[in-house]
């Protein structure tokens, strides 16, 4: 089986794994065994997959897949690092000719003028000083021909390549895509242009939602798709996951509006494992849907729902 075709399976049983303990397991695999490169990582997918568990909510996995990312970018710089030095090698032999031959000296001059000029830097998330790349770091021009449509396009450059280790080209084609969708949905450079364009900004920029910018500098997330969503579609898996812990508690404290709560010894509480409780039930969904159950411990307040 060839590299690609385990990572994809082992990515499949990442995605379809039910419990922290075997997302770790799989992690763990990945972390003694797999072997990356750039091409083997971008046809499996698996830098992606492993990249938006760096915002899961158990800490154990969101730390193991931030040292493997950590870890597969090392790989793929190195790589990128060495293909070059071998390039260069190649290229120097190839124009060496013998020493005695009078032509030869000309051409050492020449080989020297061409090896001293410098050379374009491999793409990685930061510059040489350590800062997160941007449009100036990158040298990107826009080229709309409209200075606020260009630093609009630029802002969502630098979002997008703040941590990103693709090549320039492909970064700046999306943020291009984006600023165009935007301009063409909003009719011109006009207030809702403005908010949408802050919006998607400020989503962007969340240090905790990485896996959002990876998924559209791949191509996982369409351009036309993502200018459509709203915040609340754009926030972190932690987020979704914080907003509909409050919406929960939200439905359970609504059980204190009620004068009467039935109390029954049906349900026993997974906590205490007493059988005192007080229930209600709710329509929560559509009409066709069963009632929800709201259940609260009398003993030591647990509180859960079923339908």
């Amino acid at each position: 089986m060839s590299a690609v075709s385990e990572l994809k399976t082992l990515v499949k049983s990442l995605q379809r794994a039910s419990t922290d303990e075997e997302t770790v397991g799989i992690l763990q695999t990945l972390k003694k065994e797999a072997r990356v490169t750039e091409a083997v990582l971008r046809e499996s997918k698996a830098g992606l997959a492993v990249g938006k568990l760096r915002t899961h909510a158990s800490k154990n996995v969101a730390d193991l897949a931030k040292e493997i990312v950590k870890m597969w970018k090392n790989a793929v710089e190195k790589e990128k690092l060495g293909n070059g030095g071998k390039a260069a090698q190649s290229s120097t032999s190839s124009t060496a000719a013998p020493a005695s031959k009078p032509p030869v000296r000309k051409l050492s001059v020449a080989t020297a003028s061409q090896s001293s000029t410098p050379q374009p830097a491999t793409p990685t998330s930061s510059n040489a000083k350590g800062n997160p790349r941007n449009a100036a770091s990158d040298a990107v021009k826009i080229g709309t021909g409209d200075s606020t449509r260009d630093k609009c396009a630029e802002l969502i450059y630098d979002a997008l390549a703040a941590d990103s280790g693709a090549p320039v080209e492909q970064i700046l084609s999306k943020a291009k895509g984006i600023e165009a969708t935007i301009h063409a949905d909003n009719g011109g450079v006009t207030p809702g242009y403005k908010a949408k364009i802050r919006s998607l900004y400020v989503n962007l920029k969340d240090k905790n939602n990485p896996s959002l910018r990876e998924s559209i500098v791949a191509g996982d997330l369409l351009v036309a798709r993502f200018c459509q969503m709203s915040s609340a579609e754009m926030a972190s898996e932690e987020r979704k996951a914080a907003d509909h812990k409050i919406r929960e508690e939200n439905l359970f404290k609504t059980l204190g509006a009620e004068e009467v709560q039935a109390e029954t010894d049906a349900f026993q509480c997974g906590r205490c494992k007493q059988r005192k409780c007080r229930y209600r039930q709710a329509q929560t969904r559509s009409a066709d849907e069963p009632m929800t159950t709201f259940v609260t411990c009398t003993v030591c307040n647990n509180r859960w729902k079923f339908s």
